[in-house]
């Protein structure tokens, strides 16, 4: 399956992730990231990628990420929402340019979405259910 067109809209309509790796002593590391979607990737640069943690803990072969787009739809009421992708990245050179530094693709293996429409809150109707999706291989 693949992300429907919430979800996509949804994304695109977020300037920041959150996205989490993991050292190769089990230590995990969770930092904000502007990120760029090209459906099914997330793709992640930034300054000097080449001197991140993240970068760091996948070349340390742990390949394994997890990425967090959030925001409040409303405060008042309370509606949070939000779409969770599990996955796989590797380090690659953007654009085949073998002198860029390389960034992370993130290739979604699981995600969830909740609320994404903001229409929920606490108190109103039944809490909605995460929407959880498989990514088939690529």
């Amino acid at each position: 399956m693949a992300f429907t067109e919430q979800e996509i809209a949804y994304i695109r309509s977020q300037p920041l992730a959150r996205v989490a790796t993991v050292s190769a002593d089990g230590q995990p590391d969770v930092v904000p990231v502007v990120f760029e979607f090209e459906d099914p990737y997330f793709f992640i640069g930034g300054y000097a990628p080449e001197r991140t943690r993240r970068t760091r803990n996948i070349d340390q072969g742990n390949d394994k990420v997890a990425l967090v787009i959030d925001d409040l739809a409303s405060v008042r009421p309370w509606s949070p929402r939000y779409l969770r992708v599990y996955g796989t990245a590797e380090l690659i050179h953007p654009e085949g340019d073998e002198a860029a530094a390389r960034i992370m693709r993130i290739t979604p293996r699981m995600s969830w979405s909740l609320n994404l429409d903001g229409a929920w809150h606490p108190g109103g109707a039944a809490a909605p259910t995460p929407r959880k999706t498989e990514h088939a291989p690529l």
